[in-house]
């Protein structure tokens, strides 16, 4: 079992990403407050521990916000996670894939782009199934998909 260790969203395209305590989540409109998001990108996730693995690769610590995930996860394996079920409490978020790293990462941080691109460490994106609030410190985990 995971946690919810930190939340962002951002207001605007390409706008800052402003930490939150907790955040509304709703199929129909996606993250409260949160800007760019398309029916299958609603939410995207990143794990702590890849994130640590991308500084060691770095060679220095860095704010994760730069990443610009809008939940930092830690101890969920996000690797493979495709089709999988993140549940955070009542809501319940269907990973749709991977997030690659892009140009954005690299005008942040010199190198990151790099460091984020092996095993789905710069997270993966999904899909809003069922709404509530999602706050810092609620437990998270992957769930497979039942097999017909």
């Amino acid at each position: 079992m995971g946690v919810v260790k930190r939340i962002w969203v951002k207001r605007f395209k390409g706008g800052p990403m402003d930490g939150v305590e907790s955040v509304r989540m709703d199929p129909d409109s996606g993250i409260d407050g949160n800007a760019d998001c398309s029916r299958r990108r609603q939410v995207t996730v990143l794990s702590a521990e890849s994130w640590s693995d991308a500084e060691r690769e770095l060679g220095r610590s860095v704010e994760p916000s730069a990443r610009r995930a809008n939940l930092l996860l830690e101890g969920v394996d996000l690797v493979e996670s495709r089709g999988k079920t993140l549940q955070i409490g009542d809501v319940s978020i269907v990973i749709w894939g991977e997030t690659r790293p892009c140009h954005q990462m690299e005008e942040a941080i010199s190198g990151l782009q790099k460091a984020l691109d092996p095993d789905w460490r710069a997270g993966a994106h999904g899909e809003i199934l069922s709404p509530g609030e999602v706050a810092e410190g609620d437990t998270a985990q992957l769930i497979a998909p039942e097999r017909e």
